[in-house]
């Protein structure tokens, strides 16, 4: 655990990242991302270069590895990414160590419990069914219902819904994305190093504080967390 900066702030409200921060999907996702570009005819990045759009909705994702796609290309990649992804991938994923317990913890504290992800809704739900998970969140959002990261806009329609402020929350996430998201709305953030982009740069976004583990994550939060309460 490597704090950056020390704080007495009691959080109402834990906003999780998906992918690579509390489900350890990356392999699966590069093979989906891997299969839809063989599909679309575009050649097959590496493994290292495309891991490096988890995070983002799907179609950023794409213009991200292939600048000069075309909007058809788009629709064929991303159909084909989706269909490997919930049903024809053999590549398994899991959460990560952890995570009941840190669910449990939080939910127990009284503080509110969401998610910001770059999943599709589709998406999102099917995996939450399939690990029973879904009870543990107050609200999710995804790109479909707001905007891709690294706009802040799925963070505080979170806000707007339990009437809170940015102040009151923090971001929990594994990629630039994740932190930028929450710079840009001005909230606190946490960067977990198990995840997909390298510590290094997620530290240049002043994160305040790092986390090797979900285990460590807990024990961070202890005493940071406070009840939801609507003033």
């Amino acid at each position: 655990m490597k704090p950056n900066l020390s704080s007495a702030k009691k959080y109402q409200c834990v906003i999780f990242d998906w992918d690579g921060t509390l489900m350890d999907s990356e392999a699966k996702i590069v093979d989906a991302i891997q299969q839809a570009a063989r599909k679309a005819g575009y050649p097959v990045l590496p493994y290292d270069e495309s891991k490096q759009i988890i995070g983002l909705s799907l179609e950023k994702a794409i213009e991200f590895l292939y600048p000069s796609v075309t909007p058809k290309a788009i629709q064929v990649m991303s159909a084909a990414y989706t269909q490997c992804f919930l049903i024809d991938s053999k590549v398994d994923m899991s959460p990560y160590p952890g995570v009941i317990e840190l669910l449990e913890f939080i939910q127990q504290s009284g503080a509110k419990l969401a998610i910001a992800t770059g999943k599709s809704r589709k998406g999102l739900e099917k995996v939450l069914a399939s690990v029973s998970f879904d009870h543990y969140f107050d609200m999710t959002r995804t790109p479909q219902e707001s905007e891709s990261k690294p706009s802040p806009l799925m963070l505080q329609q979170i806000l707007d819904e339990f009437g809170i402020d940015a102040e009151e929350a923090v971001m929990v996430g594994d990629t630039v994305f994740d932190m930028e998201m929450a710079q840009n709305i001005n909230m606190d953030s946490v960067a977990m190093s198990h995840g997909v982009h390298e510590l290094e740069r997620l530290q240049q976004y002043n994160p305040v504080v790092s986390c090797d583990n979900l285990t460590e994550l807990q024990t961070w939060l202890t005493g940071r967390l406070t009840a939801h309460s609507i003033m």
